[in-house]
């Protein structure tokens, strides 16, 4: 059998904008370990100062939340990120039974789901045949279109779970840092407060360079839902150590 050389990669223009690539998968990762670290932790030394902890309670707090926040986030991601990846395989596998067993059935899915997409007539006809004459071809269609998978996109449970754990801790560190540095509560609130909001800015702003968003609403938004939380954190702190207190 003549083996099929495969076409080499297209060189794109100069001008061309490229896509995310093999880091698009890990966006969520990113943003939503950053983002949670800065505001998770935030809300919680907002909360305990409002109810009247000292500053080594807070800081102990705060360390205690950090450290479970990236426990919790690293373990959440790998669990999820296996556990889709199984399934993924499993769908796989009993899609490699089907074509062995009902291929005309595979065959009708996929004149369906390209009708669906626009093809009608000689052309659709011609790209189901072209496909279904290979069996690597007709999975790996079906993959995409059926169950949305695609090799590219795929995430590494350990590298899904480090990024999440790492990122939530980097976030954390601004609102845990200024009791450790600061006796006075409130001094050192105000401190965490403009260094995780500093941070929420920086996120909010950096994401648009993959959403191609807006990145002063982007940022705004972002300071703004951190800013919201940790004054309503604050109250309900303060309410319940006066609540406690009297």
């Amino acid at each position: 059998m003549t083996s099929v050389t495969p076409p080499s990669a297209p060189v794109p223009p100069d001008d061309y904008q490229d896509h995310l690539g093999k880091a698009r998968q890990y966006l969520r990762d990113v943003i939503l370990g950053v983002n949670d670290g800065l505001v998770s932790t935030f809300l919680l030394v907002a909360g305990v100062v409002g109810a009247g902890l000292t500053s080594t309670q807070v800081l102990l707090t705060a360390i205690a939340g950090a450290l479970a926040g990236m426990i919790s986030m690293g373990a959440g991601e790998y669990l999820a990120t296996k556990s889709q990846e199984e399934v993924f395989a499993a769908e796989m596998e009993l899609e490699v039974q089907h074509l062995k067993e009902h291929r005309d059935h595979e065959r009708d899915e996929l004149r369906h789901m390209f009708g669906d997409m626009g093809l009608a007539g000689d052309d659709l006809e011609t790209v189901v045949q072209i496909i279904d004459g290979s069996d690597e071809a007709m999975l790996g269609v079906m993959a995409g279109l059926e169950f949305g998978i695609v090799d590219t996109e795929k995430r590494n449970p350990y590298m899904a779970g480090l990024a999440s754990a790492g990122l939530f801790f980097a976030g954390a560190l601004p609102s845990v840092l200024p009791f450790a540095l600061f006796d006075e509560t409130r001094t050192a609130l105000l401190v965490a407060a403009l260094l995780a909001g500093f941070g929420l800015v920086i996120v909010g702003a950096t994401k648009t360079m993959m959403t191609k968003k807006n990145p002063v609403l982007s940022a705004l938004e972002n300071l703004g839902i951190g800013i919201a939380g940790g004054v309503l954190s604050f109250l309900v702190g303060q309410f319940f150590e006066s609540l406690i207190g009297s």
